[in-house]
């Protein structure tokens, strides 16, 4: 739970504060992924073709320098 002081009665900044903290805690993204189950195999799997990606795209950037 987040918890949100407003100071002076000033809700603009109080919100500006709650945005900030839910993007930097990444609520909303847990909340999209906990929305439909993904077996574990298939997390792991695109984690892994993920890094493949990057990686790729890294040796490519290594190469141009």
């Amino acid at each position: 739970m987040l918890i949100i002081d407003v100071k002076d009665g000033n809700i603009e900044r109080a919100l500006k504060a709650y945005k900030n903290k839910v993007k930097s805690v990444k609520q909303i993204e847990q909340l999209r992924d906990r929305k439909e189950f993904e077996k574990p195999s298939v997390t792991k799997r695109i984690k892994i073709q993920k890094a493949i990606r990057k990686e790729k795209l890294q040796n490519i950037f290594d190469k141009n320098k």
